[in-house]
């Protein structure tokens, strides 16, 4: 997840624990296919899913995979963590592709782009709100939260969620 604005670095590079990946867990079809296309084999968001009888595709663009030069991966789902300061393109090309999706992002200054309000205006989409914030980390090793942001974090979705706003409780 980038931060860099936030966290004084250009380092983009920040993980889900897996307490941030449950709420969303529970509105997926089970046995579905899941495109993870921010993601490595070390993810806690490809280990949950596939701890739970999902069929994950992942790509990095560490692994040659840039999310906004490949073909859409055949999936039910996209489910990730963006880079925080790509939020808007990435959310740009999910709404191209289709797919139903959820985007854990930082929502500060989320819809205060008008390109940004005008996307949303124009598509539909479901918001996960939590009830505490993300403690995201940097270490797979070692997964102590290296960033408590002043900011909270959401899913946003399209086509997974019952309702338009749904609050889900996370425990830390």
């Amino acid at each position: 997840m980038k931060m860099d604005i936030v966290a004084g670095s250009k380092n983009d590079e920040f993980y889900t624990p897996v307490y941030a990946i449950e709420p969303i867990e529970k509105y997926l079809k089970k046995g579905s296919t899941i495109w993870c296309p921010f993601d490595t084999e070390e993810s806690n968001y490809v280990k949950y899913f596939k701890e739970k009888g999902y069929n994950v595709i992942h790509s990095h663009i560490d692994e040659g995979e840039n999310f906004f030069l490949i073909e859409p991966k055949e999936c039910d789902y996209i489910i990730s963590n963006p880079p925080y300061s790509l939020k808007g393109q990435v959310l740009y090309r999910l709404f191209e592709i289709g797919k139903p999706f959820a985007m854990l992002l930082g929502i500060v200054g989320l819809f205060e782009s008008k390109a940004r309000f005008d996307m949303f205006k124009n598509n539909n989409f479901e918001i996960m709100y939590l009830n505490k914030r993300v403690s995201y980390f940097k270490d797979y090793k070692d997964q102590k939260p290296s960033l408590n942001p002043p900011f909270s974090s959401a899913y946003i979705c399209k086509d997974i969620l019952p309702n338009r706003i749904v609050f889900e409780e996370i425990n830390k």
